[in-house]
């Protein structure tokens, strides 16, 4: 479906790769000026420099979604630089594979909880105080470890479950405002993060493909695509849903 973003501001976290970068791209081809946040100065200036190179605007803000003064800045800058925000896609998100949890460091449980949970939070806080009195799209990025529980990843799947619980929540109290707050829900995307749990073996990606009713991981344009369809006007009546994109895994 093509959809026009011409005139409207969205901001994407962790757009330095993955599923950041497909939507930040897919957003500006559609017509949106786009605020990349990363931590990772060289992946977020990459990603800009992809959408420029196409004729899209965009701009760079270094963020790590943890610290409430870095989300505020970026928010900032979408509002001082382009004049509105429109659309929050707040995906940044970590998945560290782990010893098992009779093995497990607070410290992994904290740094999960401090990007995953927190992040969205603080990013929800912000954006929707820019939306207010104008109205907006949020789109956060669960997992399917949002609806399920994943082995080995009690913090992982917690911090996943609870982005899901505060996008309903959010989405209940700011709907009459006109701001729309949804999430997907994605099975294994092929990103750096799948490569850095799994492996770059042939057997690994098969074993990762096999799991899937569908026979393969998902692109992350795939989810990039639903992210868009979830920011737009056709979906104007979705409203704190968690959409699933995983391949049929969680059908099994």
């Amino acid at each position: 479906m093509a959809h026009d973003f011409s005139g409207k501001v969205a901001l994407v976290t962790g757009a330095g790769g993955g599923i950041g970068r497909s939507t930040a791209e897919a957003f500006a081809a559609a017509g949106a000026k786009v605020v990349v946040g990363d931590v990772s100065v060289k992946g977020g200036e990459e990603t800009v420099a992809l959408i420029t190179a196409k004729g899209g605007t965009a701009s760079f803000v270094r963020c790590d979604v943890s610290q409430d003064a870095d989300v505020q800045a970026i928010v900032d800058h979408a509002v001082k630089t382009y004049g509105a925000l429109d659309i929050a896609v707040n995906n940044a998100g970590v998945d560290p594979e782990v010893a098992p949890e009779a093995q497990w460091k607070l410290e992994d449980f904290d740094r999960i909880h401090a990007i995953n949970t927190r992040g969205v939070f603080l990013c929800m806080k912000a954006e929707i105080a820019a939306m207010q009195g104008k109205g907006g799209a949020i789109v956060n990025v669960g997992s399917f470890a949002s609806v399920a529980g994943v082995v080995n990843k009690p913090a992982y799947t917690a911090s996943k479950h609870a982005v899901l619980g505060m996008t309903r929540a959010a989405a209940l109290q700011y709907a009459r405002a006109g701001i729309r707050i949804n999430a997907v829900c994605p099975g294994g995307v092929k990103t750096a993060i799948l490569v850095d749990n799994v492996g770059t073996s042939a057997e690994a990606a098969a074993a990762v493909g096999a799991a899937h009713p569908a026979g393969r991981a998902a692109e992350p344009e795939d989810i990039a695509e639903a992210i868009l369809w979830l920011a737009s006007p056709v979906s104007g009546f979705v409203i704190g849903h968690g959409l699933v994109i995983d391949g049929g895994l969680s059908a099994q």
